[in-house]
């Protein structure tokens, strides 16, 4: 063999080896500093994020290798921190809850309470004036039954325990006949009633009826309560469009303040006017409108101005 050629491979393996030596080394550098280190972040991150520093954030440039780690973890993060906040409004809302419903069934317990002692202690001392106070005695049940009845209907339309049960509906007959009998009631307590439905005979859709009309009845229950005007008004159009039922309550009640609209279909919220008055119920009857309308996958929204009145609008799918 030639020792010229054989020196000549060992000087080629031996810059062969000191290569590859050297792309280890950058390689390995190259790997502790964009993955190794990125890696040992995210695993200090995620110890935070277990010990409940949901605020504890990465910073993206760290990750610019490996960008799905950062994006996982970011996502899981916010999610995690939304949930935080759900959660923390839900016991703050349960709170106010347990706060309302103390309210709104210790005052009639008391006058319950009022009017026996003063049948026992002989005050309604004629049979007109006890039949008075019985006639009262009967209506204060009747709210109290009326306000657990709302929150146990709250809870299974929440918790999705309810059953609905859909089936084809003719829209303008269902209106009509809802319009009627809204009519009739509105018509005892002197609240002039405008209906207009614009809606084919034969257009149907699938929905729950019953529970439907707990909504409306929510809805103008709401309008009723807030009304305020000599000659009270409430308007109520049906129209439709090709992929959707379309309707339309308003009044001209009180109206609601800007900063409270945003706010009036969530769970538990009373305006300033709710809590200040006697009129105020327990928060509920419009957020049961909003979970009873996107179950039926359709959608409900608000406008209003102060002193003028109040519009509701429900879109429904067909």
């Amino acid at each position: 063999m030639n020792y010229d050629t054989t020196g000549n491979i060992g000087i080629w393996l031996t810059i062969l080896v000191t290569i590859i030596d050297i792309v280890a080394v950058v390689m390995w550098v190259w790997i502790y500093k964009r993955i190794l280190v990125p890696l040992d972040k995210l695993q200090t991150a995620t110890k935070r994020i277990a010990d409940g520093d949901l605020d504890y954030q990465l910073d993206e440039k760290d990750f610019s290798e490996i960008p799905f780690l950062y994006n996982d973890f970011e996502r899981m993060r916010i999610k995690l921190k939304e949930d935080e906040e759900e959660k923390k409004l839900s016991e703050d809302a349960a709170k106010e809850l347990v706060s309302n419903i103390s309210h709104d069934l210790k005052t009639p317990l008391t006058a319950i309470r009022g009017y026996v002692e003063g049948i026992l202690d002989g005050v309604a001392s004629s049979p007109q004036k006890t039949r008075d106070y019985l006639n009262t005695i009967y209506n204060k049940t009747n709210d109290m039954t009326s306000l657990i009845d709302e929150l146990l209907y709250y809870s299974q339309v929440a918790e999705k325990h309810m059953s609905y049960k859909y089936e084809k509906i003719y829209v303008k007959e269902f209106f009509d006949e809802y319009a009627k009998d809204l009519y009739l009631e509105l018509e005892t307590i002197k609240i002039k009633f405008e209906y207009i439905v614009n809606v084919g005979r034969h257009t149907v859709i699938d929905m729950d009826k019953e529970q439907i009309k707990r909504a409306l009845n929510n809805i103008v229950s709401n309008a009723v309560k807030y009304m305020d005007k000599e000659e009270p008004e409430i308007h109520f159009r049906v129209t439709e469009t090709s992929d959707a039922i379309n309707i339309q309550i308003s009044d001209n009640g009180r109206g609601i303040d800007e900063k409270d609209l945003p706010h009036i279909f969530e769970r538990f919220y009373r305006s300033d006017v709710s809590r200040n008055t006697k009129l105020g119920g327990s928060g509920i009857g419009l957020s049961i409108v909003k979970k009873v309308i996107e179950n039926h996958e359709g959608s409900v929204v608000a406008m209003s101005k102060p002193g003028v009145g109040t519009e509701v609008g429900i879109e429904l799918k067909k």
